[in-house]
């Protein structure tokens, strides 16, 4: 399937319940099990959860899997493997992961290894912590077994020196859909990625809530700069009564309003998922309008039922579900249109 060809993605079985194409709640009838992700690329991860979940396995056990997709995808410049670099030429990677129960790990800053969602699980199970960071990750992702291995792709390693050349450092809103290969009406190659993290919610057969984030963060960052992806509360946050979310986009700007708890708050009040979404960002542009014009962010929620719904900044942003009925992938609505 070509890129954001959004209406010919293939929908199994019955048609979406709900609003037009990106706009609104799309009601599942409370089926399950069912996933959605951040982006088209989230289909792939979608994919690959669904093969646990369509056998009753455990979502937590299909975030893990579908997250280590696109870490693994050399192609993708804002996840894991051939993510581009920070400034100083070392690529680091962060990711957390959460389960119903409030149970969640998380690593930041983490080098050298392909799939940092799964150190982040081993950090939820094996360790009385939360976070490691940096070289403690590391050390404890090696002493679990994990290779150390070179994540810096020629790609993204040509990428970073041709952006040094300039060292420009201009966010691109909705840069995931346009590449850069040679200087091109102002631009350097491997322009800031707005919005480099894939966000993956699941509910699973037996109505139990997961969800998951990893990235490259944001491509030539300052080196130990982390974004909002492996702070729970801020890129994830899953509560078993209530439901799930993810975000995407510039990072500092989610951490200031803890942006997926407080989706899934308005959720607890009431709000349906979509509505959840779509009050975060609205209180996020109203605090600085003139900032908001110029980034991405985008929230995509679930909830205990299996509904769904997404609201970003910009236009451009989408999400992939898979259930037994659809696998799709949908552009969002937003703030500005």
């Amino acid at each position: 399937m070509f890129r954001r060809s959004f209406l010919r993605n293939s929908v199994m079985g019955l048609p979406l319940i709900g609003s037009e194409l990106g706009k609104g709640t799309f009601l599942s009838k409370g089926q399950k099990p069912i996933v959605i992700s951040t982006w088209d690329f989230g289909k792939a991860a979608n994919a690959e959860a669904w093969k646990i979940l369509s056998a009753k396995g455990r979502a937590l056990d299909a975030i893990e899997a579908g997250a280590k997709v696109p870490e693994a995808d050399e192609s993708n410049k804002t996840v894991g493997y051939g993510g581009y670099p920070d400034r100083d030429g070392r690529v680091t990677l962060d990711a957390c992961i959460m389960d119903e129960k409030g149970n969640c790990g998380s690593v930041m800053c983490i080098e050298h290894i392909k799939h940092p969602i799964s150190v982040a699980r081993l950090v939820m199970e094996k360790t009385p912590h939360v976070i490691l960071v940096g070289d403690g990750a590391l050390q404890f992702a090696l002493e679990n077994g994990f290779k150390k291995e070179n994540l810096l792709t020629p790609d993204s390693e040509k990428a970073w020196k041709d952006w040094l050349k300039k060292a420009n450092y201009e966010p691109v809103i909705n840069i995931e859909n346009k590449t850069y290969n040679s200087p091109k009406d102002g631009q350097m190659p491997g322009s800031i990625d707005n919005h480099d993290t894939i966000g993956i919610l699941a509910l699973d057969s037996n109505g139990n809530l997961s969800g998951g984030c990893t990235t490259s963060g944001m491509a030539f960052k300052m080196h130990g700069r982390v974004g909002d992806s492996p702070v729970i509360g801020a890129g994830l946050f899953v509560d078993g009564e209530i439901g799930a979310a993810t975000s995407t986009g510039v990072g500092e700007e989610v951490i200031r309003c803890v942006g997926s708890h407080l989706v899934v708050e308005y959720m607890r009040q009431g709000n349906s998922p979509y509505d959840a979404c779509k009050k975060v960002v609205e209180r996020i542009a109203k605090r600085d309008i003139e900032k908001a014009k110029k980034i991405q962010i985008g929230f995509l929620a679930l909830d205990n039922k299996g509904n769904y719904g997404a609201y970003a900044l910009q236009k451009g942003f989408s999400f992939a579900v898979r259930s037994e009925h659809e696998e799709i992938v949908i552009p969002g609505d937003s703030y500005f249109k």
